[in-house]
């Protein structure tokens, strides 16, 4: 925790003792009544594929996602003894503290900006609602190797080879395709990659919904713990559906299939999806003006570094 005698501490919008305390509190609250079953089973080695993949493919801890912060901008009032976020970037002074903006890395101002791009075209574009989750069938497609190979499939691998090759793969979300199978990526209808990446983002897929959380731990501690808690349910939600829509038998763990190789299971998938997409909008607009927010200060901290020197 950093002491210091910034001037901008008292200018930024003020959280009540009360406030604060109890936001913490709640945000601890709700996380742990989520996360401590979660670590129990996990600590007996009992999967779920939900929850698992958040904290596997997401390099994220759930102790980090426990602590809650206030974000870039945020003043805290203090009274003595009272439980301060416990987080190295924050500075205290006299009755205030709040986050010390002179400790946001240089290094990571470019990545601030690219991302706030991203967020702002992906915003921007129209949703396209076509692709029906086969990403995750074209993952086990003529597969030597099942990726989740501790749940069975609900279909043969010859069904699912016929499934996949009567419909066309449409995803738009290199960081799902890079996952298919050798044999599935040729049939993949648009060609992505990780030059691509930034230009093919659109806010209807499932995935780059699911993604505003890696966005917005990303900016942790500087992101506000209600939005990261946010983007953390909605990314459960998002990966709730791929896995229902996938040719995985999860009902063990809860998920009925959604089984979209019928007329019925893609009207249902197609639902779902706008659903994920309605809710994920405003997530996406909050972290575009939490990002714009750390940016601002940032430049301002610069642009008075330049015009002291």
């Amino acid at each position: 925790m950093q002491t210091a005698t910034d001037t901008d501490i008292a200018s930024r919008p003020l959280l009540k003792r009360e406030e604060w305390i109890e936001q913490k509190d709640q945000h601890e609250e709700i996380l742990s009544g989520y996360l401590d079953p979660y670590l129990e089973k996990r600590s007996r080695q009992i999967k779920n594929p939900v929850i698992d993949f958040l904290f596997e493919y997401y390099p994220f801890r759930p102790s980090h996602l426990r602590r809650w912060s206030p974000g870039a901008g945020i003043t805290l009032e203090i009274g003595p003894g009272d439980p301060l976020p416990e987080i190295s970037e924050l500075m205290v002074e006299d009755t205030r503290a709040c986050l010390d903006m002179k400790l946001f890395p240089d290094r990571r101002v470019k990545a601030l900006r690219w991302t706030i791009g991203l967020l702002e075209k992906s915003r921007d574009r129209k949703p396209f609602f076509g692709c029906f989750g086969m990403h995750e069938w074209a993952m086990v497609y003529r597969a030597e190797k099942v990726r989740h190979n501790s749940i069975p499939l609900r279909l043969s691998d010859d069904e699912i080879a016929e499934f996949v090759e009567s419909r066309p793969l449409l995803c738009t979300h290199f960081d799902a395709f890079r996952f298919f199978t050798e044999k599935a990526q040729p049939m993949n209808r648009h060609e992505l990659s990780r030059e691509k990446f930034e230009e093919m983002e659109q806010p209807g897929c499932v995935h780059t919904n699911m993604d505003l959380y890696k966005w917005a731990f990303k900016l942790y501690p500087w992101i506000s713990g209600e939005l990261l808690r946010d983007t953390f349910f909605n990314a459960i939600e998002a990966r709730k559906v791929d896995m229902q829509a996938s040719p995985y038998d999860a009902v063990e763990f809860g998920l009925e299939p959604i089984k979209i190789e019928s007329e019925e299971g893609r009207k249902e998938y197609l639902t779902l999806q706008n659903q994920i997409y309605e809710n994920s909008m405003p997530i996406r607009e909050r972290l575009i003006d939490e990002y714009r927010m750390v940016l601002s200060m940032v430049d301002d901290r610069e642009s008075s570094y330049h015009h002291q020197n």
